[in-house]
């Protein structure tokens, strides 16, 4: 490839250009530019969250890296002489000490730190709705299983790096949470005190885990992180971005802005406003004020302790555990504690690997660019919603005792209530959505066959008074009946050519009867044909 540089007058091109020949031969950074500078992006609200996830991520790492200035990852004992006078003279954790000096005496200290916790809160947040964007319209599909994958542990990890972060300052509220963890430690069958030991250095808690902790709070997990983000960076531009169904859509294109100069214009509008919006609600709204708690005791707990909402789901699994304990081999093992410490991680492979149940099912190898609406996977869209609803018992069980004082209400009658929903909640949303879905459906099939109600009401000759329904568009048609409708897998022939009972498989059977689930008569509502659209628009029956 051969370039025209501009010359000066003393024969030499312009310095930028120097520069950037020197970059170019040295990193290939034209050729990456051309190929990638004009990448098309669909553009669509829900697109945004990922965005949001982002550049949450980024401003927890801006902000993190001031607080790590100032904080000092240590258990030894000071007396504090800050000014906030209320705690003057009172012995406490030099973490502790260090997140008063920050909160009270660093300029910007405590807004620093209300916006790192309030980005960690956003960006978990942001994650969890992005996932179920992607879940709901089947973004996780064939090639972007692995993207998936990578999605799901960036949030799994960024649970664990804010519950780390959060135990850092050692207040009375974070060590009651540390101490929850010790106990589900404890609770391991044979190993559980040998975690516990290796975990804290010795009997809770030890003098080592706030160092330990801000190791794998600033080391260790982001780093993590920030490898998965740019892995899933990286499968996005390789995969391209998915798009809704429309004219002109296919698998084979992208229909949207490039990424130069539209979309990093608006994508860098849009982190200031992320990061204004968090400096905004930092500096309004107060959160974590360990100055009312106090610095940790392991002879006290604070009162309403809760953990952030991320964390609700497998507090309230144990929460909810009746305390069951049996005797085993000479081991007490405490199964009010160590089944839900089994239950959740459970809950956690079963999101990741559903991409993968549903390809299984389906049979279907082939690669979607192509979003469905929600309304037209009924089984796949009631699954989620029921993971939800479940995932909000849990939340409620993680924090009865507020909901028993702010409600007035019985802490058992509360418990009760979680340990009965946990079993029955779920269904009820399955049943529903799945119902509301195929409902949906069925509006769209009377849509695309008798077109849009116009609100003009008729009367004909014989008394009869009729609504004028409008033709839908081509676009609003393509849109009603773009998705794909697979048909369930069967078994096939009980018998081979010979005669002889076939053996069939007992996944093959579950694959069979799963499918017949997701696809078959009665869970989904076929879409209309052509030629029932043409023998309705024909005026057989339209009006």
């Amino acid at each position: 490839m051969s370039t025209t540089t501009t010359t000066d007058a003393r024969g030499k091109a312009p310095a930028g250009e120097r520069v950037a020949d020197w970059a170019d031969g040295r990193l290939g950074i034209y050729s990456l530019a051309k190929a990638n500078l004009r990448k098309v992006f669909p553009d669509h609200p829900s697109f945004m969250l990922g965005e949001i996830c982002l550049y949450s991520f980024i401003i927890i790492i801006l902000t993190g890296v001031y607080l790590t200035l100032f904080f000092h990852p240590s258990m030894n004992e000071v007396e504090y002489t800050g000014s906030y006078v209320p705690l003057q003279g009172q012995l406490m954790s030099e973490a502790f000490n260090s997140t008063m000096h920050i909160s009270f005496d660093v300029r910007g200290g405590l807004l620093i730190r209300q916006i790192h916790h309030w980005a960690a809160l956003v960006f978990l947040a942001g994650m969890f709705v992005h996932m179920m964007r992607v879940f709901f319209t089947g973004a996780f599909r064939k090639p972007r299983e692995i993207n998936w994958v990578f999605g799901f542990l960036l949030f799994v990890l960024g649970m664990f790096t804010g519950f780390t972060g959060y135990s850092l300052p050692d207040d009375l509220l974070s060590g009651t949470g540390v101490r929850f963890m010790e106990g589900a430690v404890l609770s391991v069958p044979i190993v559980g005190t040998y975690l516990s030991f290796f975990l804290f250095g010795g009997e809770f808690p030890g003098g080592d885990f706030v160092a330990r902790f801000f190791a794998v709070h600033v080391l260790l997990l982001p780093g993590i992180m920030l490898g998965l983000v740019v892995a899933h960076l990286i499968l996005v531009f390789y995969h391209k971005h998915t798009q809704f169904a429309g004219p002109g859509r296919t698998n084979n294109n992208v229909v949207g802005m490039p990424l130069m100069p539209v979309y990093m214009a608006k994508a860098g509008g849009f982190f200031f406003l992320v990061f204004g919006v968090i400096a905004v609600i930092a500096a309004l709204v107060q959160i974590n004020p360990i100055w009312s708690l106090g610095p940790y005791r392991p002879d006290q707990v604070s009162t309403g302790a809760q953990p952030d909402w991320y964390m609700g789901f497998s507090e309230g699994l144990i929460r909810a555990m009746p305390g069951w304990e049996i005797d085993f081999a000479g081991h007490t093992l405490v199964l009010g504690v160590f089944i839900p410490l089994m239950i959740f991680p459970l809950v956690l492979v079963a999101i990741a690997v559903y991409p993968f149940i549903e390809s299984w099912v389906t049979g279907d190898k082939r690669e979607h660019h192509i979003l469905d609406r929600p309304r037209n996977a009924p089984t796949r869209t009631a699954v989620g919603v029921a993971w939800i609803t479940w995932y909000c018992v849990m939340l409620i069980g993680g924090g009865n005792d507020l909901f028993a004082t702010h409600f007035h209400l019985s802490i058992n009658a509360v418990t009760w209530f979680v340990r009965i929903a946990f079993f029955v909640a779920p269904v009820i949303a399955f049943v529903v959505t799945k119902r509301i879905c195929l409902g949906l459906q069925r509006r769209d099939r009377d849509k695309v066959l008798h077109g849009r109600e116009s609100g003009i009401i008729k009367r004909l000759p014989h008394g009869e008074f009729i609504e004028i329904h409008e033709p839908l568009s081509q676009e609003q048609l393509h849109t009603l009946t773009a998705h794909e409708q697979y048909e369930p897998v069967e078994i096939g022939p009980k018998v081979d050519e010979h005669g002889v009972e076939r053996k069939i498989p007992a996944s093959e059977k579950l694959r069979a009867k799963l499918s017949k689930n997701y696809y078959g008569e009665g869970h989904q509502i076929p879409k209309p044909t052509v030629e029932e659209f043409k023998e309705i628009t024909s005026g057989h029956g339209h009006h």
